[in-house]
């Protein structure tokens, strides 16, 4: 009996050792895989690809992509929106100012179209709202495209047979679609499309091997000095405006031929004299020249001149390399199907 109950235990316990094993999982949690690095950029910045997409029907955003290009747009026929913010060259002309319809230059820098949808406001005083508002500015602006007025532009494109049908299809419950609003609102809608997405919006997806060590160090050094204070956000820029010189004259640094304003200028306010909307940095590498009056061709120099301005410190040359190592990882183009009819 006693070698039977023996032979039993010795089953139960060879049963037991057979039986499958639970395995353990060491869960991994994202989130402590994380460098200090990327942590401390999730807290300022944010991905291109975390904006959600509005929704704009394919037939409005290729109206609006081919009244960007029309030169209809301008009394004489010279210039397009394409003219000042080139779309095969990042969305800029590389000049100090651009020549309007008549050639006469404009009296600020014209900056980039790429990513200005996710901007809060519009032109360096932010008198525009969002980018279809600010469609409205140049077309009637005497210096720019030099419309004589909103009717004027409305009674030319009626008479184009192809705007009649694409308008109409577009704004299908409006008795007459084409109107001033309606050229903007669409103009706006092509633009909100111009977000390409760079490789620091990849690191902050999360993959860390996006950047180049340098980079991480420009990074660094971009929030050790205090550029987020202004530079933050999805545009890394273009939330708020700030003054330009809050530690001297920007205009002996920057040496400009003219000193400029800013918000002043618009609301004669004492308080908001050299005021300017804060710009993004987005594809900065490839905009120059820099600031509202294109006065600086050097991205390394924008850079030093910034931080001694708005921070009151004197870089080092590598802070200067490491940080304009940084910001190249901002450009971003968009695809060639859009950059042309």
């Amino acid at each position: 009996m006693r070698k039977i109950y023996f032979l039993l235990s010795l089953g139960v316990l060879v049963s037991c050792n057979n039986a499958p094993k639970k395995q353990v999982v060491n869960e991994v949690h994202p989130e402590e895989t994380k460098s200090e690095l990327l942590k401390t950029a999730e807290t300022f910045f944010k991905s291109v690809s975390s904006v959600p997409k509005p929704e704009i029907s394919e037939e409005k955003i290729a109206l609006g992509k081919k009244l960007y290009f029309d030169t209809r747009l301008s009394k004489d026929g010279n210039i397009s929106c394409n003219s000042c913010h080139n779309l095969e060259t990042f969305g800029v002309d590389n000049l100090a100012f651009s020549p309007g319809d008549t050639k006469e230059l404009g009296g600020r820098n014209s900056p980039t179209v790429f990513h200005a949808s996710l901007h809060a406001m519009q032109f360096w005083d932010g008198r525009a709202k969002d980018v279809e508002e600010q469609a409205e500015g140049p077309i009637l602006n005497p210096v720019e495209h030099n419309i004589p007025n909103a009717e004027f532009l409305e009674n030319r494109l009626r008479k184009v047979a192809e705007y009649q049908t694409l308008f109409k299809k577009v704004y299908p419950d409006q008795e007459q679609p084409i109107t001033f609003k309606n050229i903007a609102n669409a103009i706006g809608a092509f633009e909100r499309t111009l977000n390409p997405v760079s490789r620091f919006d990849k690191f902050l997806d999360g993959d860390e091997h996006a950047l180049t060590q340098q980079e991480k160090d420009g990074l660094q050094a971009f929030v050790d000095n205090s550029c987020i204070t202004c530079h933050s956000g999805v545009a890394i820029g273009g939330q708020m405006f700030q003054k330009f010189g809050l530690f001297g004259d920007y205009w002996e640094h920057t040496k400009s031929k003219k000193v400029d304003a800013g918000l002043f200028d618009l609301n004669k306010n004492e308080g908001e004299k050299y005021f300017f909307k804060v710009p993004g940095l987005r594809n900065i590498e490839k905009t120059a020249p820099y600031f509202h009056d294109g006065s600086v061709e050097k991205l390394e120099d924008a850079v030093r001149i910034m931080a001694k301005l708005q921070s009151d410190k004197e870089l080092t040359d590598k802070q200067v390399n490491d940080i304009v190592a940084f910001l190249k990882t901002l450009t971003a183009d968009i695809d060639d199907t859009q950059k042309r009819l």
